[in-house]
C-alpha cells in the first residue's frame, strides 16, 4: 500500500494525490475528464497522479460503464478507490466482553466478533480474549493481519496519548497498563488507544443520533458513568484526557455512589456486578417499591451527573448510551431536570448504536488516523493535538 509521506519528491504531488484520491473516494468510477472537473487539476497532472496511485495499489482502472461499449471509438478511461487495498480494526475492551468491528478503508464494515470476559479477568487474560477475537474476526473474512493499517482501541479508563491507562478503575490490572504498547505487539500498524465514552461519542456523531450535530454530549451510564464530548466537531479530551469523568462527582460533595443507590438491601452493590443491577432493574419493572425508590434514585444522581457537563460545555445534543440507555422511561426524566436546571437545555436521545458505539467509535478512530495519510484530511474529530 502506497503512503503520502514526506519521503515523496514533491510537496505539490503529495497534494494532488491526496485530492485526487479524495475524489475518487467519493465518486463512483469517474473517468479522467470527470477528475480533471472535480479536482480543478489538469488533465496532464491528473494522469500523472493516476499513474502512480495505480501503481501504489490504492486506485485501479474499470471497465466502461453502462452503454459505453457501443459507442464509436474507445471508451473513457474509469477508475475507482481500492477500499479492499487495506483494512481497519475497531476494538472495544469492556469490563464484561471484548469486540472486534473490521473494515475496509472506506470505513464499510466487512466482519465483526465478540466474546464475553469475566469481570474479574486479570489483564492478561483480557487481552488474551481481545487476540482470540480479532483472530476469529481476521479468519472468517478471509483478511490477513499484513493488510491492517490502523487499529483503534476504545476501553475504560483516563488514557494518555500514547495508549497508557493512566488511571482505569473499571478493570482489574488496568491502572498504569501499558495497553498501547501490548496491543502494538499483534500488529505491524499504528495502535490508538482512547477513552471508551469519548470513542462512542465519536461513533455517536459519525453513524449513530448525533450525525446532525457538532457539539455533542455522550453519557456512557452504568455505576460509574463517563462521558465523551465533541466540541465544535472535534473530540474534547481535556488537557490530560480527564474529560468527563463525571462518575467522580461524588468526591464533590455528593458522597453516595451510584452503587449505593442501586441497593435495595441496605449493601452497596459489587460496581462491576451488571447481574444484580438488571435484577433491580427487572424488579422495578415489576412494581418492587424498594427496587423502584432505587431506580429513582439512580435516575436523579445520573441527571445530576450529566447537568453538571451541560452548565459546562452547553451542547446541543446529549445522547445516553450504556445499560441505563435500556431503563424504562429515562428520557423524560432527564429532559425534565435538564430544562430545570440548565440556561438552554439540549436535546436528549438515546444512542442508535447500542452496544456497538464504542468498537464503532475505535474503528472511527483508526479510519481518521489512515485519512490523515491518505487524503491530507484536516481537523478529523479524533485527532490528538
Amino acid at each position: 500500500m502506497g503512503r503520502l509521506t514526506g519521503g515523496d519528491p514533491s510537496l505539490l504531488r503529495r497534494i494532488n494525490s491526496a485530492v485526487v484520491l479524495d475524489a475518487l473516494r467519493g465518486s463512483d468510477s469517474p473517468t479522467l475528464t470527470d477528475l480533471t472537473r472535480i479536482t480543478g487539476l489538469s488533465r496532464p497532472t491528473v494522469e500523472g497522479v493516476l499513474e502512480g496511485l495505480v501503481a501504489s495499489g490504492l486506485v485501479m482502472e474499470t471497465g466502461p460503464g453502462e452503454g459505453e461499449v457501443r459507442r464509436q471509438g474507445r471508451p473513457a478511461r474509469r477508475f475507482r478507490f481500492r477500499a479492499e487495498a487495506g483494512h481497519l480494526l475497531g476494538v472495544e475492551i469492556g469490563p464484561h466482553r471484548v469486540a472486534a468491528l473490521l473494515s475496509g478503508l472506506d470505513g464499510r464494515i466487512i466482519g465483526a466478533g465478540s466474546r464475553e470476559v469475566g469481570e474479574t479477568a486479570c489483564a492478561d487474560d483480557r487481552l488474551e480474549r481481545v487476540r482470540t477475537v480479532v483472530a476469529d474476526v481476521l479468519r472468517r473474512t478471509g483478511v490477513a493481519r499484513s493488510s491492517l493499517r490502523a487499529v483503534g482501541v476504545g476501553t475504560p479508563g483516563i488514557v494518555e496519548a500514547d495508549g497508557t491507562v493512566r488511571l482505569g478503575t473499571a478493570l482489574p490490572g488496568w491502572t498504569g497498563l501499558a495497553l498501547g504498547e501490548r496491543m502494538r505487539r499483534s500488529f505491524r500498524c499504528p495502535v490508538l488507544v482512547e477513552n471508551d465514552a469519548n470513542a462512542a461519542a465519536v461513533a455517536e456523531h459519525w453513524k449513530g443520533a448525533g450525525t446532525d450535530s457538532d457539539d455533542i454530549v455522550f453519557v456512557l451510564a452504568g455505576l460509574s458513568p463517563g462521558a465523551g464530548s465533541l466540541i465544535g466537531g472535534r473530540l474534547h479530551r481535556g488537557y490530560g484526557g480527564a474529560a468527563g469523568e463525571i462518575g467522580a462527582l461524588h468526591l464533590l460533595g455528593r458522597d453516595v455512589t451510584p452503587e449505593t443507590l442501586l441497593s435495595t438491601t441496605g449493601e452497596p452493590l459489587h460496581p462491576l456486578d451488571e447481574q444484580a443491577v438488571a435484577k433491580v432493574f427487572a424488579e422495578a419493572r415489576e412494581g418492587d417499591e424498594r427496587a423502584l425508590a432505587a431506580v429513582d434514585r439512580f435516575i436523579q444522581r445520573l441527571v445530576h451527573d450529566v447537568a453538571a457537563l451541560v452548565l459546562a460545555l452547553d451542547p446541543e445534543l446529549v445522547v445516553v448510551g450504556g445499560w441505563a440507555a435500556g431503563l424504562d422511561g429515562v428520557l423524560a426524566p432527564l429532559r425534565n431536570e435538564l430544562s430545570r436546571y440548565c440556561l438552554r437545555p439540549p436535546r436528549v436521545e438515546l444512542s442508535l448504536l447500542g452496544e456497538a458505539a464504542v468498537a464503532t467509535g475505535a474503528l472511527r478512530l483508526a479510519l481518521d488516523h489512515v485519512e490523515g495519510q491518505l487524503f491530507a484530511v484536516e481537523g478529523a474529530v479524533t485527532a490528538r493535538r
